[in-house]
């Protein structure tokens, strides 16, 4: 079986989903020759717009909006290795529908308001655990419109 040049592996890697740069390399450097090669063919595929933080930022945010909140969107795209200024930016966008994804959640999984003080300890724990800030969760179990 003929070897799958690098830029045969990252093209392979983007034709199913978007990558971060960081996480794209991270990825490759194992069949790179040398960094510089890598470094190389990645401005090459940012240049011909093959590579795009902006999509990578979008498509991750798509994905995650309704399960997760910013928080935790926010922690997986830093840990991807993507810009600040680029969080920055999608940070409104995260948070226009959090409420609604808070509430969506919680109604999946618990669908009544807590009982006592053990079940509200519950129902906040596992909301904090997919990223929603104690403000968001407050409206939930309270039950706030706004």
């Amino acid at each position: 079986m003929p070897e799958v040049s690098l830029r045969e592996r990252a093209l392979g890697l983007l034709s199913r989903r978007e990558h971060s740069r960081l996480e794209l390399r991270r990825k490759l450097a194992a069949h790179a020759e040398d960094g510089d090669e890598l470094d190389a063919l990645l401005d090459d595929f940012e240049k011909r717009g093959w590579l795009s933080e902006q999509r990578f930022v979008e498509q991750v945010i798509h994905a995650r909006s309704g399960r997760y909140g910013s928080r935790y969107v926010v922690h997986e795209l830093r840990e991807k290795g993507v810009a600040e200024a680029l969080i920055e930016q999608a940070l409104p966008q995260l948070r226009e529908s959090e409420l609604e994804a808070a509430r969506a959640v919680w109604a999946k999984k618990f669908g009544r308001q807590p009982e006592d003080m053990k079940e509200r300890a519950k129902q906040t724990r596992f909301l904090q655990s997919r990223g929603f800030g104690l403000d968001i969760i407050g409206k939930v179990l309270r039950g706030d419109e706004h």
